[in-house]
């Protein structure tokens, strides 16, 4: 067979031109002056094809990702955004283990569709590390959803009166695959001013059978039928949550109570 021509060589200025309108056209922000510097650093360094390839689309494509994170992070909705990094592990780092964090942090659970139960007293750092984990599971991809207990109750009576229930249930149900409810056992208010809370927080727990949901309390699960207030639907509600869970105990100290000690100490006298 006779062999197949060569491709004659285009002219360098003319495969540039060619080079960044493709890039436009595939919408990777690269500008000529940053195509030059890539250039001659290849040529200076020898870099292989591979190399320039890395080099060429690597940086746009960590900007993206982070954009992305970003924006889930904000769709996430988290009270405040508590990094992993910054939590004090020396505080109680007899009852609350790094090592196991940071394997919860790995979101492996929510890959398997493994739901988390915190149980702990107030101001351990339970809202603080749950914030964390899901910081971590919207950097890996995963899109979150924080709410409160009292906030989730608001939103489901709200959605009673305008007739837009099953629409609200499907938001939380189908939406993220990482449903966070921070602070149940605080919303004795809420439940109180809305006779169906308990029968609401279960339709949402019922809706996402399948997909992770992250329960932190400071009420243990015996004392969950008095707390909801309906002890046949309460049952219901553990084995849905529990069932296979995750569990962890978080105790220690209160980082609250500490602050206020050294806040009261630093305080002029007023003698």
């Amino acid at each position: 067979m006779p062999k197949a021509k060569a491709e004659p060589r285009r002219d360098p200025g003319a495969l540039r031109h060619q080079v960044l309108e493709d890039l436009r056209t595939m919408r990777v922000p690269v500008l000529a002056d940053q195509l030059d510097d890539m250039l001659a650093r290849a040529e200076r360094e020898h870099l292989t094809q591979l190399d320039f390839l890395a080099l060429l689309i690597g940086e746009q494509a960590a900007q993206r990702r982070q954009r992305s994170t970003e924006r889930r992070i904000r769709e996430a909705q988290f009270a405040e955004r508590k990094a992993l990094e910054s939590f004090d592990w020396k505080f109680n780092q007899r009852t609350i283990k790094k090592a196991e964090i940071e394997e919860l942090a790995t979101c492996e659970f929510i890959r398997r569709h493994d739901n988390l139960v915190w149980v702990g007293q107030s101001g351990v750092g339970k809202s603080h590390l749950i914030q964390g984990i899901g910081m971590r599971a919207c950097a890996l991809g995963y899109r979150v959803r924080y709410t409160t207990s009292a906030d989730l109750i608001l939103s489901l009576n709200a959605s009673l009166a305008d007739q837009s229930l099953p629409q609200a249930i499907r938001r939380y149900a189908q939406r993220p695959d990482l449903l966070i409810v921070d602070e149940f056992g605080f919303d004795k208010i809420e439940r109180e001013e809305c006779s169906r809370a308990t029968n609401l927080l279960y339709k949402v727990i019922d809706a996402r059978a399948g997909l992770s949901t992250a329960i932190v309390t400071n009420v243990e699960f015996d004392k969950w039928a008095d707390y909801l207030g309906d002890p046949p639907l309460a049952m219901a509600f553990l084995d849905r949550i529990v069932d296979g869970a995750i569990i962890h105990r978080l105790k220690g100290k209160s980082y609250r109570a500490a602050r206020s000690r050294r806040t009261s100490k630093n305080e002029p006298s007023s003698e």
